[in-house]
């Protein structure tokens, strides 16, 4: 697709017990689109709410017309999932992606999508330079994980967290995401572009004033156990028998070396060596290496078998958008 081509915008929200903010944010979108001069869509996808946020959201559809495109999912199976639900019914030519709790402000969505075109990028990232949340449980969290994300995955951001962010869909399209994986959203699309065609600009930031958070200081641990996969992702993906293969080959030598020592001490020096706890330790060297090495060539025949495969989805749809519906706010005339 040029460069130049049509600039349909799809905007993705998920949604988890938000029943107070599906009106104002819709209207809220609206408003901010009023003079977007290309066809747009919104599609909120709610995370298996156990409130009034779908019946909220039917209402919302029903009064601002079909391209207010909301579906719900089976249940609720975590912001990543109900992102990707959305990112997969995505339309447009452009995406933008943010929170449904209104901290993020829509009103920064025309000025994300012209830093996207004009400066030709791939990606364009908010930074919520002035933050509006509580300093223990989420400003520190997120101070230490941006830092700690930015050394692994080589990509400096300030705020990974945000949530509001602008694509091109061909960028965006070839990232699959997981378990809590929307935190590295740049990390993975660094892996299919340049990382000169990631950018970040500030956006608005505001208090919550209606809902509940749902983040808390337990999501640090899951935090930290998806920064290490994305680590072996990034590096390893299409190579997983050099990690694993690696590492059995360093026990390996380690085992080798113990055992080589040994065994001089015993025949040139005749010492027994049959209770020493070295000896024990070569052994467990010796076999944790073998393990490792055969964990590498399945690692390399499953990824074979995974990229010849087609993906299964990580959610299940309820209410899927209905078929036959144009579902396009219609593109504004300039006088």
């Amino acid at each position: 697709m040029s460069r130049n081509a049509s600039q349909s915008l799809s905007i993705v929200v998920p949604v988890y017990n938000e029943e107070d903010n599906i009106y104002p944010l819709v209207d809220r979108v609206h408003h901010a689109l009023q003079a977007y001069a290309h066809p747009w869509e919104l599609i909120i996808v709610d995370d298996g709410s156990s409130d009034a946020t779908w019946q909220r959201l039917e209402e919302a559809r029903e009064q601002f017309g079909d391209h207010v495109r909301a579906f719900e999912l089976n249940r609720n199976f975590g912001q990543t999932a109900a992102m990707q639900a959305g990112l997969d019914q995505a339309r447009g030519d452009l995406v933008v992606t943010m929170d449904g709790d209104l901290q993020n402000d829509p009103q920064d969505i025309p000025m994300l999508i012209e830093e996207l075109l004009l400066r030709d990028l791939d990606m364009v990232s908010g930074w919520r330079k002035n933050r509006q949340d509580k300093t223990l449980t989420r400003l520190l969290p997120s101070f230490v994980a941006n830092r700690i994300i930015g050394k692994v995955t080589g990509i400096r951001l300030r705020d990974y967290g945000c949530s509001l962010k602008a694509y091109r869909a061909e960028a965006i399209k070839r990232v699959s995401l997981y378990g809590d994986m929307h935190r590295f959203i740049p990390a993975w699309v660094a892996v299919t572009t340049r990382a000169s065609r990631i950018a970040e600009v500030p956006v608005r930031h505001h208090p919550r004033v209606a809902g509940k958070s749902k983040y808390n200081l337990s999501r640090v641990a899951a935090v930290i156990v998806d920064l290490i996969s994305v680590f072996f992702f990034l590096r390893y993906e299409s190579r997983p028998g050099h990690f694993f293969g690696g590492i059995g080959l360093a026990l390996g030598g380690l085992g080798t070396a113990i055992f080589a020592y040994l065994g001089f001490i015993k025949l040139f020096l005749g010492e027994d060596i049959g209770s020493r706890p070295l000896m024990t330790l070569g052994m467990i060297l010796i076999i944790a290496a073998v393990q490792l090495l055969t964990v590498g060539v399945l690692a390399e025949l499953m990824t074979r078998t995974y990229f010849e495969a087609g993906k299964q989805k990580s959610y299940v749809v309820r209410n899927a958008p209905a078929a036959g519906r144009d579902g396009w706010h219609p593109a504004q005339t300039q006088d």
